[in-house]
């Protein structure tokens, strides 16, 4: 979505006219994201999250309260508010995230003295284990798309997606955001652009590079259309279109319409470390920021390691 897009998109939903205090602090604060160039996956849920943070200031028949009168007794109601509304767990996190961020832009233009979001605790998440296809289930899905059997539109372009997505542990935002200039064929190394626009280098293998030789080769793209992923009118296939693309495969390959494209990156870093490789690397590779995200992969390894313990050792059978 362009730039001067999603800014017509935010002043679209406000819902709030005349617009408060409040609302012009958040504003003014989604404004600075768009300039910041935040994803418009996250423009959108932190306009939601705050036009409705917003409304649950705004009493009916009065005025919307200020952003000075907010303390920490207010917010600790509001987020009671979430959990009666049965929300789950990440969703109430994500609201506060975006909420504590509002109340540090506002602090650091001077509209607040203090961010007093910051002494609201957050939600404790559920520890879950993902779930990974293993190795073979990987690359059975990966060769059947390859095989080329299901008459598909773009099939030289589905398998260097899935070629990436498992090969390269790329997140699908990431995947569709590759544009031709990213890859470098002589190293096999890909520029990725990740959270935040954070970039990093990303190894590619010999079937990917194959599988994208060969997709470069019919790529229809429209004039001047840097994407390397296209779709069927020329541009830059959508993340929505992407995901579409795994879930048809998975249903039709591996009976399996639960698998998404984070299956396959979790995949990647599972199958990474099953095979010897260190945390340290694993992280780079992932372009996590925190190690303490990447550790959950050891959660699936030794997971797997107790199954195997159970059905294997003799001590294990009671």
């Amino acid at each position: 979505m362009p730039k001067c897009a999603v800014a017509r998109w935010l002043r679209s939903t406000s819902i709030f006219t005349p617009m408060s205090e409040l609302a012009q602090a958040v504003d003014r604060y989604l404004a600075s994201l768009t300039r910041e160039n935040a994803s418009p996956h996250t423009l959108r849920n932190y306009s939601t999250d705050l036009a409705q943070f917003v409304e649950y200031f705004t009493p009916p028949d009065s005025d919307s309260a200020a952003p000075q009168q907010i303390d920490a007794v207010a917010l600790r109601e509001w987020l009671g508010g979430l959990y009666d509304q049965s929300l789950s767990v990440t969703t109430i996190r994500r609201k506060l995230a975006a909420v504590r961020s509002l109340f540090k832009f506002m602090l650091r233009e001077g509209t607040v003295a203090a961010n007093v979001a910051r002494l609201v605790r957050t939600p404790k998440a559920p520890q879950r284990v993902p779930l990974v296809p293993t190795a073979e289930q990987a690359n059975t899905l990966v060769e059947g798309v390859a095989a080329d059997r299901l008459e598909r539109p773009h099939p030289e372009r589905d398998l260097v997606l899935f070629e990436l997505l498992y090969g390269c542990g790329l997140r699908i935002s990431e995947l569709v955001g590759l544009n031709l200039e990213d890859f470098d064929s002589t190293e096999r190394w890909i520029r990725v652009r990740g959270k935040g626009r954070k970039e990093r280098q990303v190894p590619y293998g010999s079937k990917a590079a194959a599988s994208l030789e060969k997709y470069l080769a019919v790529r229809a793209a429209k004039p001047g259309e840097r994407a390397v992923l296209v779709n069927h009118h020329g541009g830059r296939l959508s993340d929505r279109g992407a995901r579409h693309v795994v879930k048809f495969y998975a249903r039709m390959i591996a009976g399996d319409s639960s698998l998404h494209p984070h299956s396959l990156r979790h995949a990647y870093a599972t199958h990474l470390l099953a095979d010897g490789a260190d945390l340290r690397a694993i992280q780079e590779l992932l372009g996590h920021a925190r190690l303490a995200t990447t550790q959950k992969y050891t959660q699936v390894s030794l997971t797997d390691l107790m199954a195997v313990y159970d059905r294997a050792h003799p001590k294990a059978r009671r």
